[in-house]
């Protein structure tokens, strides 16, 4: 049973009416982040030894999915912060005590594009830079942030993830998108911050499922690929939002009379049936591959077994085709859901701009995991830190 589910839909009628709200504040409303708080949310990837659920990432998903149903953006920001406690827990002991020795319920933002500098020192690095994207980084107490470590000549030698605390950066108020308005995805700036050297993980140890932090974290969701947990927790608030769109679009649509092409009942209409179960059907398929990936995922590390490049690689090419489908669901939709859609605080129209705004993160590159996917099955090498 998952027990955040049902607390997540006492929440929803509430979230859906602050939908508008969290969209022309720019941000996810301190009392909407405070409910999903008290539902556990932010907990369930997180370890038991440390006050979380350390719950099947399935259960985390399909929560995510129901909240983003009613407001993308939030479902947005429960998703992506609700992975960082995963993260997290692949740290060096003493980083995940520096953040959960305030409490259970400390809350990470991150930006992981490698544009931040550092450079090495006595028992760590000094981090300097700026990052965009960080999704509900006004929440957060803790970030983590990408950055490259480079040699003499300048060239980079080494792709790591930082830990910094909220009070060592400064957060730039530039996010004013046409979707998912409502994540507060800011900027970040570090200027010349100390990271002890506990603070820093290397992406190698990603890919090799080699995080020092398995050793007390021993239990087999942190035996998970990456590039597989953190994929799906990107396209799985866009899946919840064109849910939410069908649902939306089956009410409004039942009682819709056309004014033109002859008039008529639009529920009466075969096209309409027609797009609607196509739509449905493209959303059941991609949840389908998903959980079944991702059973598998957490099935062979529970046995101890190695996880298979092929897995790997077909647990992101399902991953891309999922935001793929459900953007070709949402398109059906929003093309005969009329021109009312068109307004900025209509719930489909909404949905619509969420959906396509979030395809356009790096995860969802679609052409070129597809790549990965048939280099893979051709039997050459794959060399990526998303896989």
């Amino acid at each position: 049973m998952n027990v955040v589910l049902e607390n997540v839909r006492d929440l929803l009628p509430g979230l859906a009416e602050r939908a508008v709200a969290t969209e022309d504040a720019r941000r996810v409303p301190a009392r909407s982040i405070a409910e999903l708080q008290a539902a556990g949310v932010f907990t369930m990837l997180q370890p038991s030894r440390y006050g979380g659920l350390e719950d099947h990432p399935v259960n985390f998903y399909e929560v995510v999915r129901a909240i983003a149903s009613v407001c993308g953006s939030t479902g947005w920001v429960a998703s992506v912060m609700g992975v960082h406690p995963w993260q997290l827990a692949l740290f060096p002991e003493a980083a995940q005590d520096d953040v959960w020795g305030e409490g259970p319920d400390v809350l990470l933002a991150s930006s992981y594009a490698p544009v931040g500098r550092l450079v090495e020192v006595d028992g760590g690095y000094r981090l300097s830079g700026r990052w965009s994207f960080s999704s509900g980084c006004d929440h957060a107490a803790w970030l983590l942030l990408g950055a490259l470590v480079t040699g003499p000549g300048g060239d980079p030698v080494d792709f790591i993830t930082t830990l910094v605390r909220r009070s060592e950066v400064e957060i730039i108020d530039v996010w004013d998108t046409i979707g998912l308005r409502g994540t507060g995805s800011n900027d970040i700036v570090v200027r010349d911050v100390f990271v002890p050297s506990y603070r820093a993980m290397r992406n190698f140890e990603h890919s090799r499922l080699s995080g020092p932090g398995q050793q007390v974290n021993t239990g087999p969701l942190y035996r998970m690929p990456f590039g597989a947990v953190f994929t799906n927790t990107v396209t799985a608030p866009i899946l919840g939002t064109v849910q939410g769109c069908l649902d939306t679009y089956v009410a409004t649509m039942r009682e819709r009379h056309r004014l033109s092409l002859g008039g008529g009942r639009f529920l009466e209409d075969p096209f309409a049936h027609v797009a609607l179960a196509r739509a449905a059907s493209e959303i059941d398929a991609s949840i389908l591959q998903m959980e079944r990936n991702m059973n598998e995922l957490h099935a062979a590390a529970a046995a101890g077994r190695e996880i298979p490049m092929e897995l790997r690689l077909r647990a992101r090419r399902d991953q891309v085709r999922g935001t793929e489908r459900a953007l070709t669901a949402i398109d059906m939709l929003f093309k005969t859901a009329g021109g009312n859609s068109l307004r900025s605080d209509h719930p489909i129209g909404r949905a619509w701009r969420d959906a396509h705004a979030g395809s356009v993160h790096v995860a969802n590159d679609i052409e070129r995991t597809l790549a990965l996917y048939g280099k893979g099955a051709f039997g050459m090498t794959v060399e990526d830190n998303l896989v």
